[in-house]
């Protein structure tokens, strides 16, 4: 079922390319800004413990796990990059899809970025963190992190609700026609062996006369 038109390929590609290049670019500038302004590594409170910003540099993931392994996910990020610009150009025609991918890529590439151009260089950069809400994680994010954790749940939901990426939504009706469809193919497949069966059995039969002594064609 599909509620509204599809996106156009390019349509889709524009839509995920711009939103991308807007968080990419939000990013860049808060981590800039962070930089000049913060101190490291010393809480500086915006609302209390709501909200507080604390500069690090993170070789790591979050929680600073997997400090020795830089690179590895310097090519996770790229994977994940390729992956969402394939799915924007084969496959997203829903609206909602072109957006959640177009944010998720951002908050990707911001992070990429800074693996790619920061300190101690290509390929393993530390990704600046500033933001802490202790009363939510112990973890230090930024604004790629929030995008990307958003992005995700925003992923599943609307995987949970059946939303595909052409735009057409799972409902109980097509799943059930989807194993028809599936079940008939498959019953076509299977009495077409058969058929073939029946034909090369007489076929070779064909070639053999009642006394068992061969025919003359």
């Amino acid at each position: 079922m599909r509620s509204r038109n599809p996106l156009r390929p390019a349509a889709a590609g524009i839509v995920i390319a711009i939103l991308a290049v807007l968080v990419l670019a939000a990013d860049q500038l808060a981590k800039t800004a962070a930089i000049d302004a913060l101190p490291p590594e010393r809480v500086v409170p915006v609302f209390g413990d709501v909200l507080q910003f604390y500069l690090v540099r993170n070789p790591g993931a979050a929680f600073s796990l997997g400090e020795g392994v830089t690179w590895l996910f310097t090519i996770a990020l790229a994977v994940v990059a390729v992956v969402i610009v394939f799915l924007a150009v084969r496959r997203v025609r829903s609206r909602l899809w072109a957006v959640v991918l177009g944010l998720l890529l951002g908050g990707v590439l911001g992070n990429l970025t800074d693996r790619l151009l920061r300190e101690p260089g290509f390929p393993v950069g530390h990704v600046v963190d500033f933001i802490s809400t202790p009363w939510m994680m112990p973890a230090i994010y930024n604004v790629a992190d929030v995008f990307i954790v958003s992005m995700m749940i925003s992923v599943a939901l609307l995987v949970l609700f059946g939303l595909r990426l052409d735009g057409t939504r799972e409902t109980r009706a097509s799943r059930a026609a989807d194993a028809q469809a599936a079940e008939a193919q498959a019953s076509g497949g299977a009495s077409a062996e058969a058929s073939t069966r029946v034909r090369a059995e007489g076929d070779a039969g064909d070639g053999v006369e009642p006394s068992g002594e061969p025919g003359v064609r």
